[in-house]
Formats: structure tokens, C-alpha cells, sequence
């Protein structure tokens, strides 16, 4: 099976309404007295992820497409770049940036492996673009 790549000529998320909140991996055991004690119920955990994009009217068809025939209204996986990491520079131990030889910087490279999260994206109208809101789940 083919996993799917998130399409490239989309922007990244903007940083403004990024959201991060993991899977809740405790199940709470239930006492008539003391505090309340927690067991894990599963081990690995997902990540639910809140994200916006603003879109042009060309990516907002781009990103339909994506959305609704490629991942089959968001049941099938797909990878996308972590937006928190991909991209950035490299550091030293110092917090310097680290070159190649040329001189061009060295840029961390980071994937999620994720499906749409429960709710549908919604869109809203900003003047001539669209700014879709959407959840992803990235997978442990």
C-alpha cells in the first residue's frame, strides 16, 4: 500500500492557531477513598494536532482534492512535514547554525505519518482566500 504525501505546493500552517494535545494513555481506576490513582491502558501515544491554512482559490482546489478523493474524506494515512521542525536550521551544541561545505545551511528534515482528525476542515472566506481549519493525528 502506498501512503500518500501531503500536496507540496501548499503553504505550511500558520503558527498563530497551531494546537497541540496528546492521547490521554491513563485509565482512571475508581476508589471509594484516597485520591484518585491511574493505570495505562495502551502505550504508545498519538498526537492530536489543530491546524489553519491560508489558501488561494487554486490550492483550495488542490487541498479539496487532497482532502476528499486522495485520503477518501480524510480514512486514508498520509505523511506531511512536521511544521514545527521540517525546514528549520541545524544547530551546533552552541546554538549556531551548522553549513555545508558550499556554505548553504544544513536544515532538519521531520515527517508525521498522520490521518485527518475526527471533525471535517472547515473553511471560512478572508477577502479573496480561504482559511481552512483542520485536525491531523500523528501517529506514534
Amino acid at each position: 500500500m502506498t501512503i500518500l504525501t501531503w500536496p507540496t505546493d501548499l503553504p505550511r500552517p500558520e503558527r498563530s492557531t497551531w494546537q497541540r494535545q496528546s492521547q490521554d494513555p491513563r485509565q482512571k481506576r475508581i476508589s471509594e477513598n484516597g485520591p484518585p490513582g491511574y493505570r495505562r491502558t495502551f502505550s504508545s501515544v498519538a498526537k492530536n494536532i489543530s491546524l489553519s491554512v491560508t489558501l488561494t482559490r487554486s490550492q483550495k482546489q488542490t487541498f479539496d482534492r487532497f482532502y476528499e478523493i486522495d485520503t477518501k474524506h480524510g480514512s486514508l494515512l498520509f505523511t506531511m512535514p512536521d511544521p514545527t521542525t521540517d525546514g528549520w536550521p541545524l544547530l551546533s551544541t552552541t546554538g549556531q547554525p551548522l553549513f555545508q561545505s558550499e556554505g548553504v545551511p544544513l536544515l532538519v528534515a521531520a515527517q508525521w505519518l498522520c490521518l485527518f482528525g475526527e471533525s471535517a476542515p472547515t473553511e471560512t472566506i478572508q477577502g479573496i482566500e480561504f482559511l481552512i481549519r483542520f485536525s491531523v493525528t500523528v501517529m506514534p
